[in-house]
């Protein structure tokens, strides 16, 4: 039985849900984001409430009720105040800076490396050193902000790279003489 499948998605003031077959669709404050629930799970809504049951009792509803709760969830916190992923670069001569649409990266290469930000999300460099990525779409900023780090992942022995604001960077000891 999912635990977090039988809590209902409470719906904020604001925010409009509507479903039509096995897909939802929630309007907010930050644009309109919908779902598309597999065919082992019922969605409705109801009393500003959205709610998530399996059909039957086989594993796999069981599997999609928990997962299709959460990523209901998500749409509603998509929509009234999204996600945010924030970055740090460190290193020597390591920077970021934003030209447009491209973000422009010097990151130890004999070039700048030039991340073309896509559609849905929104990319800042408040300082050279940070960089934050903003959206409605959680796995579409995700998704930004891995392959923003894959450029240069953050290395053990002195750390220099591109890590997560709240990722810890296990240190390593250096040769000895």
């Amino acid at each position: 039985m999912s635990r977090i499948g039988k809590k209902p998605v409470d719906l904020p003031s604001g925010v409009e849900a509507s479903v039509s077959g096995q897909t939802i669709s929630v309007k907010g404050p930050k644009g309109t984001r919908t779902f598309t629930a597999t065919d082992d799970v019922t969605l409705s809504v109801a009393d500003n409430t959205v709610s998530v049951t399996p059909r039957g009792k086989s594993k796999r509803a069981r599997q999609q009720w928990g997962m299709s709760r959460t990523m209901v969830q998500n749409l509603v916190t998509g929509v009234t105040t999204g996600f945010k992923k924030e970055l740090e670069i460190s290193g020597v001569g390591y920077r970021a800076q934003m030209q447009g649409n491209t973000l422009k990266l010097a990151l130890g290469y004999s070039h700048d490396v030039n991340f073309e930000v896509p559609a849905g999300v929104t990319v800042t460099a408040p300082k050279q050193t940070e960089v934050v990525i903003e959206g409605s779409d959680e796995q579409l900023v995700g998704q930004v902000a891995a392959n923003i780090r894959e450029w240069r992942a953050p290395e053990p022995y002195k750390g220099k790279g591109i890590k997560y604001k709240d990722e810890y960077i296990f240190r390593k000891e250096g040769k000895k003489k």
